[in-house]
């Protein structure tokens, strides 16, 4: 027991000084949270304010930053042509045009609609480094960011269905 923890702790200790100093993942555009390109104010509410807009799936995953089960989002399937906005304050994030199916159980995008709009942090509340995607506007947690999507940017932004509306594209 004690040699695994002499050999685990030095990893730990790496891991964290890995972290700490800037590890690469996704390329970071726009990850300064008081960058806010699209949106001048951000929206700031209560837990108690956001409980009586969102349904309890969606606070949780977007105020808690839980995370639905796959396969089970209303989006993870979709096809139609439109936009996906921020469930809690209607920002554009994604065009249906860069959703794609990656076989993960959650709607997957190559990209987002307007550089700006999601801005990305280091998430290590599972013990491993993610890069998690939040709204700009309204910090809402959105999903993570992966660097195993399709060209032409190499992304596969990971997005809970119960954080976002889907608007249909009009004819």
């Amino acid at each position: 027991m004690r040699r695994a923890i002499q050999h685990t702790i030095p990893l730990l200790i790496l891991a964290a000084a890995i972290g700490s100093c800037g590890a690469r993942g996704p390329e970071r555009r726009n990850s300064d949270p008081g960058i806010t390109p699209s949106s001048p104010e951000k929206i700031v509410k209560s837990d108690e304010e956001w409980k009586a807009e969102l349904t309890p799936e969606q606070f949780r995953v977007t105020r808690q930053a839980a995370t639905e089960r796959a396969f089970t989002g209303k989006y993870w399937n979709a096809k139609d042509a439109g936009t996906y906005h921020c469930v809690c304050c209607g920002e554009e994030l994604f065009s249906s045009s860069t959703k794609y199916e990656s076989g993960c159980g959650w709607p997957s995008f190559y990209d987002e609609i307007q550089q700006g709009n999601i801005i990305t942090r280091a998430d290590h509340s599972t013990g491993m480094l993610r890069t998690e995607i939040v709204c700009q506007k309204c910090d809402a947690h959105l999903g993570h960011v992966f660097e195993d999507g399709p060209e032409p940017t190499g992304l596969r932004y990971c997005v809970n269905s119960a954080s976002m509306t889907f608007r249909p594209a009009q004819d």
